[in-house]
């Protein structure tokens, strides 16, 4: 078994030469990749998502509000009301990204703030995306008493210091496609000193195709090559990586685990 950990399946391109979402999901299966988490960005997205998901059974949902989509604002008790959905497994992806919009750095943090404050409510773990915000996001979280639900630092590229710091809120790191390019020699340093309890992989697909995808509109079977490379990276055999980074995924977020009967 093989689980990716953070995929945006309804951002895929729907297109007649493109293959279905179906096909996608099929295509994963044959490469061992048996449950998925789709991830919502936008609030006014995640009905949207939620229908298109509806038929698989093996796909997971979150609720929340990326942000890089603070502008669009922000509803708690809608986020709320969606993660009653049984489907819902996690609050985010929320977090705060400095890189991309520092402009927005207020807006970022009251969101945050708010989505923390809505997982440990719901007692579902947060999903997190921090860029050049290393300190704000711990500050944050441990302001927020996130350790009480913990979570997951998804497609990481900071630093060890900062993984430590996760790590030490009881959150867990998951490993993109990232990994696997030539200009992130930090990035799998990091990853090796991660321990086997903490860790997860992921797509992030529609983005970040790993290699020997580059260029490619990324999916959730090529996760199979981001969790080779990393076990090669970390001298550890395939299987084993598989096999515990998907209990890692149930340990952190048991409505799914629950949801499948485990």
């Amino acid at each position: 078994m093989l689980i990716d950990s953070h995929c945006h399946l309804d951002r895929l391109k729907a297109a007649p030469d493109q293959p279905s979402l179906q096909a996608i999901i099929d295509g994963a299966k044959s490469r061992g990749v048996d449950y998925l988490l789709c991830v919502n960005v936008r609030q006014q997205g995640f009905e949207s998502m939620r229908e298109k998901m509806a038929q698989f059974d093996n796909v997971f949902l979150s609720s929340g509000v990326h942000p890089l989509d603070v502008q669009d604002g922000l509803n708690v008790e809608e986020i709320k009301q969606f993660a009653t959905d049984k489907k819902v497994v996690a609050i985010g992806e929320t977090g705060l990204d400095y890189f991309y919009a520092p402009e927005t750095k207020t807006l970022q943090q009251q969101c945050f703030e708010q989505q923390i404050a809505l997982a440990v409510d719901v007692n579902k773990p947060l999903i997190v995306h921090t860029r050049d915000a290393r300190e704000d996001t711990i500050a944050m979280l441990k302001a927020g008493n996130a350790d009480k639900v913990g979570g997951v630092l998804h497609c990481f590229t900071e630093n060890w210091e900062m993984a430590k710091a996760a790590i030490d809120l009881g959150f867990y790191i998951s490993v993109s496609g990232i990994v696997t390019f030539k200009n992130a020699g930090e990035l799998r340093s990091v990853i090796r000193q991660v321990p086997q309890d903490r860790l997860l992989v992921e797509t992030d697909s529609p983005y970040l195709a790993p290699v020997p995808h580059r260029g490619k509109e990324n999916q959730p079977a090529y996760v199979r090559d981001v969790a080779e490379f990393v076990a090669e990276l970390r001298g550890e055999k395939y299987e084993d990586l598989a096999h515990y980074t998907s209990e890692n995924f149930f340990n952190l977020f048991t409505d799914a685990a629950k949801l499948i009967g485990r």
